[in-house]
């Protein structure tokens, strides 16, 4: 089986047909006014349609109210919804149980004791992404940096834990993350733009080319 690949925070029907047509797996709609990926709900309506039933359609909330969240169902109709805030494993409980579909969890990582973090979560979500932990600046956002962790400090986590491998990620270190990490499917969003926000159909094909070499590299 192949390495999953996510494009995240597509904008544009352009943007969005080029994943899609790179064979993205799962494409991500951001909704967060703070990023310069940041969709309505008009706009991410018309990309979710775009991108049924070719891809599974992910939106990327953070620390969302229900009533966001009923929004950005209602609208966006996705397959995940993708948490990116300070959710606690209570708040992200009560959300799987409100949308009666699959969650994923994003938790950061910058040192060894951030893996402890993982372990409130691992039963109560469908996935878990591993991203880099924002710097300490008042202007970073909670993903979509563009900067990686130490991605030797999963050497100690448990196999057993399914995740999904953000942070930094671009065409050119791709197949070094995977060899490394072995995940079990790798996110993308900046890595793959010309500018914040924008997207390269070419850095898109690349990145996607890329990670299932890799993949298959490491298999065999």
């Amino acid at each position: 089986m192949d390495i999953l690949v996510k494009i995240c925070g597509l904008s544009t029907p352009e943007t969005l047909e080029a994943a899609l047509g790179a064979g993205a797996d799962f494409v991500g709609f951001v909704r967060y006014p703070k990023s310069p990926r940041h969709v309505s709900l008009d706009l991410g309506h018309k990309l979710s349609l775009q991108a049924r039933g070719r891809a599974r359609r992910v939106v990327l909330l953070v620390d969302p109210t229900d009533e966001a969240i009923a929004q950005a169902v209602e609208a966006i109709n996705p397959d995940l919804i993708q948490l990116h805030g300070s959710e606690s494993p209570q708040r992200v409980a009560e959300i799987r149980s409100m949308v009666k579909r699959p969650v994923m969890k994003a938790v950061g990582i910058a040192e060894p004791s951030d893996l402890q973090a993982l372990t409130p979560y691992a039963d109560g979500v469908d996935h878990i992404l591993l991203d880099a932990k924002p710097p300490r600046t008042g202007q970073a956002l909670p993903g979509g940096n563009g900067i990686s962790f130490d991605w030797r400090l999963l050497d100690g986590l448990d196999r057993k834990l399914s995740f999904m491998l953000s942070g930094g990620l671009n065409p050119d270190n791709v197949a070094e993350a995977i060899r490394l990490t072995k995940p079990k499917a790798v996110d993308v969003s900046s890595g793959v733009e010309s500018g914040p926000g924008l997207k390269d159909p070419a850095r898109i094909e690349a990145f996607i080319r890329a990670a299932r070499t890799a993949f298959a590299a490491a298999r065999h």
